[in-house]
């Protein structure tokens, strides 16, 4: 490591790094068991058309079910960004619920990788992250043609933590099926993100490949990624991963001069671009993840989440038009900016409905403006695996245990949890969000 890298980086400091863009995962359709799509939404298809419908969920809010941008402007409050050519976007307050601002939000289209939101949601909770498995060949069968990948071999052993590592960082198809093979298959885990979907209202996705790989019939939209995100970023174990810029992954066991067997470890880094910095842009102040994507069918697509003056923000980004490199994260940029500004000035046009299990009576998805009560996402479950909570805010993380030379954008951010009885839900907490980008130790 080089001595720059080991100094701690403050909040504002903007990062660049001449680093390439490699979560592509190209087409090549696979046939995957999956339930059938939700009743409530149009039906799935490969190739969405180039205009959205007519009509959407109203999941949130009925302004969010018409097409177009929906947005109240009133004096005081910013312009939005003129440039922005995203097919669908959105911008939420994280803690609160509220849309600050929508394009298309529940367009249902091709999600790519940004799937692996809802795939950590449903898998992350149930192994130890000290866990170790040995890849089998048949752990990496059916992964798609020209997937990304972290670079796991056969016949290797890989801790739980180095495969989220790889899932997150690198977009590793190969990360996810070895984690679907721990959990039993394929099938079985895209049955259980579809049954997770369902639970958190997210009821424009329809799953068919855990990784996001185009797949006909795999949709989401801007706003259920939202809703993974919030869910998501609850557990203490995805704040890590999806805030981590670089980290030390096993590679290939082999022989040196010495007839010593060795396994040396190679660098994976973020391909978040707003967490880890390109050449063409900087890493952008109070960024904390999530996951970005992008397939042939998808275009780019990117869900981020930023803690700026006590706000947290989420912002989804899905197929911008305009091909510039990395404008889906130039895009996702602008609005958030829009947002730190409009926050508390603009009228919210909807909200991110709680999951159905979170509001003690039963909550519904909201058909109306006023959509039904709460705030946030699932709780955190478990105990010292680290899938569980923590009452106290984390001041600092690293990703131990088999990897090390970790960037992590974990801070701390006050306030203890305030949890309901019913599903552990949370609500107007503070998460634990960055602020500094550490440089921490490769020792566990």
């Amino acid at each position: 490591m080089s001595a720059p890298q080991k100094k701690t980086i403050g909040r504002s400091l903007l990062v660049t790094s001449a680093a390439v863009l490699s979560s592509l995962a190209l087409t090549a359709p696979v046939a995957l068991a999956a339930p059938s799509p939700s009743p409530t939404g149009p039906s799935p298809s490969a190739s969405p058309s180039v205009t959205p419908p007519a009509k959407m969920s109203t999941v949130g809010g009925a302004r969010l079910g018409l097409a177009g941008t929906q947005v109240n402007l009133a004096n005081g409050v910013p312009v939005l960004p003129k440039d922005i050519t995203a097919r669908s976007w959105i911008v939420t307050d994280a803690e609160s619920g509220d849309v600050l601002a929508a394009h298309n939000a529940h367009w249902r289209l091709p999600p790519a990788s940004t799937m692996k939101m809802l795939f950590a949601d449903t898998v992350l909770p149930k192994f130890p992250k000290a866990e170790k498995h040995k890849v089998l060949p048949s752990d990496l069968a059916g992964i798609g043609a020209g997937s990304s990948m972290v670079g796991i071999k056969e016949n290797e052993t890989y801790t739980v933590h180095d495969l989220w590592l790889g899932v997150f960082l690198r977009s590793g198809n190969d990360a996810v099926h070895v984690l679907s093979a721990m959990n039993k298959g394929v099938a079985k885990t895209v049955a259980e993100m579809n049954e997770h979907a369902e639970e958190l209202q997210a009821l424009d996705t329809h799953v068919v490949s855990p990784d996001g790989y185009d797949a006909p019939g795999q949709v989401s939209s801007a706003y259920d990624l939202t809703l993974f995100a919030r869910s998501g970023l609850q557990k203490k174990d995805f704040r890590e991963y999806c805030s981590t810029v670089t980290a030390e992954f096993p590679g290939a066991t082999t022989k040196n001069k010495k007839g010593k067997t060795v396994r040396k470890p190679f660098e994976i880094r973020n391909t978040n671009r707003l967490l880890s910095g390109d050449y063409d842009i900087s890493q952008y102040q109070g960024i904390a993840g999530v996951k970005n994507g992008n397939t042939t069918n998808a275009g780019a697509t990117f869900t981020g989440v930023a803690e700026r003056n006590g706000r947290v923000l989420l912002v989804t980004v899905m197929n911008p038009s305009k091909e510039d490199h990395n404008e889906v994260y130039k895009e996702t940029a602008q609005l958030f900016d829009w947002g730190f500004k409009a926050a508390g000035k603009v009228e919210p046009v909807g909200e991110l409905v709680p999951p159905k299990g979170a509001a003690g009576s039963g909550a519904q998805p909201a058909a109306s403006g006023q959509a039904g009560g709460g705030s946030g996402g699932s709780g955190d479950s478990g105990g010292s695996d680290g899938s569980g909570a923590s009452a106290k805010p984390v001041t600092s993380a690293t990703a131990g245990g088999g990897s090390g030379g970790v960037w992590t954008a974990l801070g701390i951010t006050g306030g203890l949890l305030v949890l309901l009885a019913a599903g552990g839900f949370l609500v107007n907490r503070r998460w634990p969000l960055p602020d500094l980008v550490r440089r921490r130790s490769s020792r566990p």
